[in-house]
C-alpha cells in the first residue's frame, strides 16, 4: 500500500485552517509591509477582497496620523529586532470606520536565519474597548461627581481609619484642603469627649463587624467649630472578600438640629410660662381674696391682721418667683455672682429647712438633719447656698410621696464639704441624671406643688453651686427607688474674729430726724402707697408722676431725698437725676426705685447720678435705714 507523504498533507491542511479562520484577520507581508495572503477573517474584518488588498502597503489599515509618524515601519521594525510585536489600537476598514484592534506581528526567517516576511495577526476587540471605556466614563463620571458634590463630605479611608481621599464637600464642611487630611486619621475630626470615648475606633470595628455603621453626634471643622453630622461608614470588600478600606459620608445636620433646638426650646419655654402663669396665680388668688375682705370687714375686726400676714406671705412667694426669673436671666447672661465669706453650711441648711418646714409639714414627711458637730466652713454667699439646700429639699417634697422620709446629712471628706439630700420617693431613671438639670426642663408632673414650682430649681442650684467651686450630682436605683442629690464644695477657712465699733449713743427720747421726700413715680398706686409709707415713718412727702413734674417739685419742695422710678413716660428716671443734679437744687440723695436691677441697670444709674439703686418691691426696713442713716449702706445696695 502507498504511503502519502505527511507534510505536503499537513501544510495542506494548515493552509486550509488559516484561510477559514473567521475570528482573526491573518495575513502576511512580505519584508517591506505587502500583503501577500489574505483569510477569511481578514475579509470579513477589514472589508476586503484579496484582489483588492493584496500587493498593497498594511500601512492602508492605520489612521493618517499614525502613517504620518511612520508607525506601521515602526512595528515592522521592532518585530525584526525582537522576533514578535503587540499592540493595540484603532484600524480602519474599508469603508472608512474604525475598530479596536489587537495586533501581533511575527517575524518569519528561513533556517538560516534570513528574514522571508512576517505574519500578521488582528484581532477585533471594539466590544471589549467599547466597554472599557463606557466603564471608564462612568467610573470618570462617579468621580467627577463624588468630587464635585458639595452637600456631602466623602472620602475614603484605608482598613486603618488613614483618609485616603478628599472630596469638595469636604472641604467645604470640614474645612481642610486635600493635602492637609490625607494620611491623617479620621478621629482628627471627632470632640474631645468622643476620642476618650473611642468613638472612631468604636465605628471601625462596626463596619467591619456588620459592613455598615451609623451615627449622629458633634464633629469638628478645622477652626475648632462643632457641627451636629449624620455620618455613614460603610466597609470596602474586594472579590477575594479581603478588607480594602471604607467609605464615610458626611451630612452637616447644624440647621436642622439647630431648628430642632429651636422648637424643643421653644416648647420648654411654653410650657415654662404656663407654669410661670399658673404659679403666680396661686399667690394672688389670695392676695385678691384677702384685699376684698378686709373691704368688707370693720376696720377693728381681728381678721384683718390675718389678711395682711396672708397678703404678706404671698406677696413674699411672688418675690422669690421675680427672683428666680431674675435669676434665670443672669444664668442666660453669665452675670449671676456671689459674695465669698466664711459660711458655716450647717446655717444654710438651717435657713433651707424653715423654708419647706410648711411643705414638710403639709406632706406629713419626716424630715431629719444629721451634720457633726464642728462647723462645716465654706467661702461663699449665705443667701445663694441656701438657695442651694433650699431647691434640693423642695425636689424631694415635691416627688415623695405623702409621709414620705427625707434625710439630710453633712459630712466633711478630705478638702471637700459634702451634704446630701436623700428622699423614698419616685426615683429618677439613670437617662434623665443629666436632664433634670436643664433650665425650663419640667420632669413628671409632681405629686404636690411646693415653692415656685418653676422647673428651675435643679438648674438653678447646679449653677450656684458651680459659682462655688462646687458640683451637684445625683444618685438613684430607679423609678420608685428615691434618690439621692449631692452638693460638693471646696472647704474653705474658718471666719476671721470680727472687730466691731461701738455703736454710736441714741438717747432714748431721741427721734429719727424727719426728712423731705420727694417722690417719683408713673404708676400711681405705687407712688401714693410708698407716700403713705413716708408719711408714716414722720417724714414730709411731695408727689410727682413725671419727669417735667418731678423737676419743678424740686426747685420748690427742696427734697432731701428723691424715690425716683427709671422706667418713667418721655424722660426716663436717668434724664430726671443728671437734671436735678445739674440744677443743684440742694444737697440731696437719689435713690433709684425701680423694676430694673440687672447690673447693667445699677451702673447705668450710677453714671447718671443716682446713690443708690433699689429693686421693687423694696423692703420698709431698708428704706427706713437709709433715711435714718444718711450715706450709710450706699455702697452696698448700688
Amino acid at each position: 500500500m502507498k504511503k502519502v507523504p505527511a507534510a505536503p498533507l499537513h501544510d495542506s491542511i494548515f493552509e486550509i485552517l488559516v484561510d477559514r479562520v473567521k475570528d482573526y484577520a491573518i495575513f502576511v507581508l512580505d519584508k517591506e509591509g505587502r500583503i501577500t495572503s489574505w483569510n477569511a477573517g481578514a475579509r470579513l474584518l477589514k472589508g476586503y477582497l484579496p484582489e483588492e488588498i493584496i500587493g498593497r502597503h498594511f500601512s492602508i489599515f492605520y489612521l493618517p496620523e499614525a502613517v504620518a509618524t511612520g508607525w506601521p515601519a515602526q512595528e515592522l521594525k521592532m518585530a525584526t529586532m525582537q522576533g514578535r510585536f503587540e499592540d493595540e489600537g484603532w484600524r480602519l476598514r474599508k469603508d472608512g470606520s474604525r475598530f479596536w484592534a489587537n495586533v501581533v506581528i511575527t517575524a518569519l526567517r528561513d533556517e538560516a536565519g534570513h528574514l522571508l516576511g512576517f505574519s500578521k495577526i488582528t484581532r477585533d476587540l471594539t466590544a471589549r474597548r467599547r466597554a472599557e471605556e463606557r466603564l471608564r466614563d462612568s467610573e470618570e463620571r462617579f468621580r467627577l461627581l463624588v468630587e464635585g458634590v458639595q452637600d456631602y463630605a466623602i472620602f475614603m479611608l484605608d482598613p486603618e481609619g488613614i483618609i485616603t481621599s478628599w472630596n469638595a464637600g469636604a472641604q467645604n464642611i470640614k474645612g481642610y484642603a486635600r493635602d492637609e487630611v490625607l494620611g491623617q486619621h479620621f478621629a482628627m475630626f471627632y470632640t474631645p469627649e468622643g476620642i476618650a470615648a473611642g468613638r472612631p475606633w468604636e465605628e471601625l470595628a462596626e463596619a467591619r463587624r456588620v459592613g455598615r455603621a451609623q451615627d449622629e453626634g458633634w464633629r469638628l471643622r478645622k477652626n475648632g467649630e462643632k457641627f451636629w453630622a449624620r455620618a455613614v461608614l460603610s466597609a470596602l470588600y474586594d472579590a477575594e472578600g479581603r478588607l480594602r478600606g471604607f467609605a464615610k459620608v458626611t451630612q452637616d445636620l447644624s440647621q436642622r438640629e439647630h431648628a430642632r433646638q429651636l422648637e424643643l426650646t421653644a416648647q420648654r419655654l411654653n410650657e415654662f410660662i404656663a407654669m410661670l402663669a399658673h404659679e403666680l396665680r396661686n399667690p394672688l388668688a389670695p392676695i385678691r381674696t384677702a384685699v376684698h375682705l378686709m373691704e368688707r370687714l370693720p376696720a377693728g375686726d381681728p381678721t384683718h391682721a390675718e389678711m395682711r400676714k396672708t397678703i404678706e406671705r404671698q406677696s413674699a412667694h411672688l418675690m422669690r418667683i421675680v427672683d428666680d426669673m431674675l435669676d434665670i436671666a443672669r444664668i442666660t447672661r453669665g452675670t449671676l455672682s456671689i459674695e465669698r465669706r466664711a459660711v458655716d453650711l450647717a446655717e444654710a441648711v438651717s435657713q433651707a429647712v424653715e423654708i419647706v418646714a410648711s411643705g414638710v409639714e403639709q406632706a406629713k414627711h419626716s424630715l431629719s438633719v444629721e451634720l457633726p458637730p464642728t462647723p462645716l466652713f465654706v467661702a461663699g454667699d449665705l443667701g445663694r447656698l441656701t438657695q442651694i439646700v433650699a431647691n434640693l429639699l423642695t425636689n424631694a417634697v415635691r416627688f415623695t410621696p405623702d409621709g414620705g422620709r427625707i434625710a439630710v446629712r453633712g459630712w466633711q471628706e478630705g478638702g471637700q464639704v459634702l451634704l446630701a439630700v436623700r428622699d423614698d420617693g419616685r426615683g429618677i431613671p439613670a437617662d434623665s441624671f443629666e436632664t433634670i438639670f436643664g433650665m425650663f426642663v419640667q420632669g413628671k408632673e409632681p405629686l404636690k406643688r411646693v415653692g415656685g414650682g418653676l422647673g428651675i430649681g435643679l438648674a438653678l442650684a447646679r449653677r450656684i453651686a458651680e459659682l462655688h467651686g462646687g458640683t451637684v450630682e445625683v444618685r438613684s436605683e430607679g423609678e420608685g427607688e428615691g434618690s439621692e442629690f449631692t452638693l460638693r464644695l471646696p472647704l474653705g477657712p474658718p471666719p476671721a474674729p470680727a472687730v466691731q465699733a461701738p455703736a454710736p449713743a441714741r438717747s432714748a427720747n431721741e427721734r429719727p430726724v424727719a426728712k423731705r421726700v420727694l417722690i417719683v413715680d408713673d404708676n400711681v398706686d405705687a407712688a401714693n402707697t410708698l407716700e403713705k409709707l413716708m408719711r408714716s415713718l414722720g417724714h414730709a412727702t411731695h408727689l410727682a408722676y413725671d419727669g417735667l413734674e418731678a423737676l419743678r417739685a424740686a426747685e420748690l419742695f427742696r427734697p432731701d431725698v428723691v424715690l425716683l422710678d427709671i422706667g418713667l413716660p418721655g424722660m426716663t428716671g436717668y434724664e430726671v437725676a443728671r437734671g436735678l443734679r445739674e440744677r443743684a437744687v440742694g444737697p440731696m440723695k437719689i435713690i433709684a426705685v425701680t423694676g430694673w436691677g440687672t447690673e447693667a441697670d445699677r451702673n447705668r444709674s450710677a453714671e447718671a447720678g443716682f446713690d443708690l439703686h433699689l429693686v421693687k418691691p423694696v423692703d420698709e426696713l431698708i428704706l427706713q435705714r437709709l433715711l435714718e442713716n444718711g450715706d450709710h449702706g450706699a455702697a452696698t445696695l448700688h
